[in-house]
């Protein structure tokens, strides 16, 4: 007998008892004794039974799995997050679906779409760099499939954020590289069109301006890739025009200007100090290590999925939609003087 095969009716058989006593067994009823409770499990785990989820999702109006849509795998924060996010949901009795944008709206809204046809009870997304439409979001919340964001969200949709105070941060350490000494400071900023990329920037630029500097928009330049990030500062250096102070809105894209300054021999960080932000494993182990921002993704995802069950559990429209703020700290490290 093949172990998906193995059904409550087969181990009720093989014991002489009744499918009805087989479950209540395997879900530990007062009313079974711990002698037949045994025999049960016992059996179960020798013929690795497995319960029917589809069934089991007929029978609760429920598929027990949540969706999960991430803008990239490649980040470090991310799967921190889905760390979190999978210790809850597992906890809880549920599964998860991840899937990944891949920073493309045409492929966020055919995940969600294929995350809905699997009948997820609840979805959590990060959104990516190209979604302004957010229809493929809407179709679930009007069919009662509750939504939470998480680090990238928007004001449009009513709907649960799980986000960092990405403003207060981008401030605090732009205002820790003044306070070293760094006076010509340039941003590798994200698209303005997520809340990231706007509020880091508005965040950088309130701190030169609260400090006395000078700001000017040509001091923000789109750049969110490593790639992007190297070639943009090596075009600087070759411009004549060296900043004394980088400061990228990840880590990945404050690695690629670090490739790029030592490149063309400038000294990291008494010629030109980087700072990053997510505090991902290749901050502390870079030439020098980076300062950075550490934006607790594991928190972040703990606190979705709790989020998200609890609305599962009590009906997404019994409370008002609310943004709940992760903290973060500076990580400081050998990147600024």
């Amino acid at each position: 007998m093949r172990s998906s095969q193995v059904t409550i009716k087969d181990i009720a058989r093989e014991l002489g008892i009744s499918p009805s006593t087989v479950s209540r067994a395997l879900k530990d009823h007062p009313d079974i004794s711990t002698y037949t409770k045994q025999a049960v499990k016992e059996l179960a785990e020798k013929l690795s039974y497995q319960p029917n989820a589809i069934a089991l999702s007929l029978k609760h109006s429920k598929s027990f799995t949540l969706g999960v849509i991430i803008p990239e795998t490649v980040h470090f924060f991310f799967s921190s997050v889905i760390s979190g996010i999978e210790d809850i949901a597992y906890s809880a009795g549920y599964n998860i679906m991840i899937c990944q944008s891949n920073e493309l709206y045409s492929r966020e809204r055919s995940n969600a779409n294929m995350l809905f046809s699997n009948r997820v009870d609840g979805l959590l997304i990060s959104l990516s760099k190209e979604t302004k439409n957010l229809d493929h979001i809407r179709f679930f919340q009007d069919n009662n499939i509750p939504v939470v964001f998480f680090d990238r969200g928007t004001d449009e949709l009513e709907c649960d954020q799980v986000i960092i105070d990405d403003y207060k941060a981008a401030y605090q350490i732009t205002e820790y590289m003044i306070e070293r000494g760094y006076k010509n400071i340039v941003h590798l900023a994200a698209p303005l069109n997520l809340d990231i990329g706007l509020k880091r920037k508005m965040g950088f630029r309130d701190a030169l301006i609260d400090k006395g500097l000078k700001y000017d928009e040509s001091q923000v330049i789109l750049a969110d890739k490593f790639e992007e990030a190297q070639q943009a500062v090596s075009h600087i250096i070759q411009q004549g025009n060296v900043p004394d102070g980088i400061f990228a809105v990840n880590d990945l894209t404050a690695l690629g200007a670090m490739r790029a300054l030592k490149k063309f021999n400038y000294q990291i960080p008494s010629d030109v100090g980087v700072a990053g932000f997510g505090n991902g494993q290749n901050a502390e182990l870079t030439d020098p290590p980076l300062t950075t921002v550490n934006q607790n993704g594991y928190n972040m995802g703990k606190k979705a999925a709790e989020i998200i069950l609890k609305r599962i559990t009590q009906g997404a429209e019994n409370c008002k939609a609310q943004k709940h703020f992760i903290e973060t700290e500076l990580v400081i490290r050998e990147s600024l003087k």
